[in-house]
């Protein structure tokens, strides 16, 4: 039993729609797999400073890449207006108004409240090729991000609960940009 919920578990995982997207993104900023440990970024702090801060599960998620298990997550089925920020940081990632649901049981948006929000890089973790999403704001692991989303953008940002926090009716939260999120390209392309 506890084999086939662990199988279970690593598919969920892998994201919403158990494929792999086969695609990079062209984003305003990319990364590889050392960006953590070599970017600057505005927050910073020590491993002991993010555990003290941090609930257990949001420092898995948000500082060791972990993910949550699908529909146990605070925010996977909120239809409230609002502001999701960086459980971490408090930076405005997504707005509820690009808030879908996926099926998938983590919260999806299809797109970003501003395009320098996030930072996405390359993601070959079990066994296949994902795009992974951080805070550009402080470097935490938000989630992931698929090409099967709806339209406009056609992206899928499956992003773990543990790594929100969600903010009532902030009309002052607004897409700050006009381009929107960042368009999907084929791998090699940046």
């Amino acid at each position: 039993m506890f084999n086939l919920f662990a199988l279970g578990a690593v598919i969920l995982a892998a994201g919403c729609n158990a494929s792999p997207t086969h695609h990079l993104a062209a984003t305003p900023q990319t990364a590889d797999l050392t960006t953590n440990q070599t970017m600057k970024f505005p927050v910073t702090k020590t491993d002991e400073a993010w555990r003290k801060e941090l609930t257990p599960e949001q420092y898995r998620v948000l500082r060791q890449a972990n993910t949550e298990r699908p529909f146990t997550g605070l925010y996977w089925n909120t239809q409230e207006p609002g502001v999701y920020r960086c459980a971490a940081c408090g930076q405005v990632l997504f707005t509820s108004k690009d808030k879908f649901d996926s099926g998938c049981g983590w919260p999806g948006f299809s797109d970003l409240a501003s395009s320098k929000a996030v930072i996405l890089r390359d993601d070959y973790s079990l066994g296949m090729h994902r795009i992974e999403v951080l805070c550009a704001h402080c470097g935490s692991h938000l989630g992931h991000v698929f090409d099967d989303g709806p339209k406009p953008t056609g992206l899928h940002y499956c992003i773990n609960s543990a790594a929100l926090n969600f903010e009532k009716n902030n009309p002052s939260a607004l897409r700050s940009d006009a381009t929107g999120a960042p368009e999907l390209k084929p791998e090699g392309k940046r």
